[in-house]
């Protein structure tokens, strides 16, 4: 009984001692449960406010990106509506170019086909004039006035008896007339007398003689 006397008095102060510190303890150090809930609030809230003043942020500058880029869409449809009207306007032009140049290629093949017949005109002109030459005849030496008022009965007369020729049909003539004015006083070489024959046959034979017997 004694030891348990002893073993009484011996454990009884030092659970007083431990409960004692214990409280001196908790004074001076707060437990962890008691502390840690006012300051993991207190992180929380500043790390909330702080990803939505960040938010905020970022939505600002994405507002201020689409607002420019709306600036800049607004900017693109006017001149794209310019560039419509632009376009438009060449449109009209080339139709009327077009209009234009096909009117000048009407025109051109119309002025061909004139340069045409005016080439081909102007061949049968030009085989008119090299026919109707040659039945020209030119008569020299013949006196001014000799031929009277009819020269043509004067040459259908004259030139059969200077050639000594019958001509069947009878001489005709389409023209007859003297070249340059006439001479009123008689002196000088007179004008020479320019027939154009009817027939050319007999144009060939008035020349054949005249080279052949010469001057008459």
């Amino acid at each position: 009984m004694p030891r348990g006397k002893t073993t009484g008095k011996a454990t009884g102060k030092p659970a007083r001692q431990l409960l004692f510190s214990e409280a001196l303890r908790q004074q001076k150090h707060p437990s962890v449960e008691d502390s840690s809930p006012l300051p993991c609030t207190n992180m929380v809230d500043d790390t909330q406010g702080a990803t939505m003043d960040r938010i905020l942020q970022e939505i600002s500058a994405v507002s201020h990106k689409l607002e420019g880029m709306d600036n800049a869409m607004v900017t693109l449809t006017a001149e794209t509506r310019s560039m419509r009207l632009d376009i438009a306007g060449f449109q009209s032009q080339m139709s009327g170019l077009d209009q234009r140049v096909t009117t000048v290629e009407t025109q051109v093949a119309s002025w061909t086909d004139r340069n045409l017949e005016l080439l081909h005109l102007r061949s049968k002109l030009t085989d008119l004039e090299d026919r109707s030459r040659r039945n020209n005849v030119r008569l020299l030496g013949f006196p001014e006035g000799v031929e009277g008022a009819d020269i043509f009965s004067y040459l259908r007369d004259i030139l059969p008896k200077l050639t000594d020729i019958t001509f069947d049909p009878p001489l005709e003539f389409q023209r007859a007339h003297r070249l340059g004015p006439k001479r009123q006083d008689g002196n000088g070489r007179p004008c020479p007398i320019i027939v154009c024959m009817l027939r050319h046959l007999q144009a060939r034979q008035l020349l054949q003689t005249a080279r052949t017997q010469g001057s008459l």
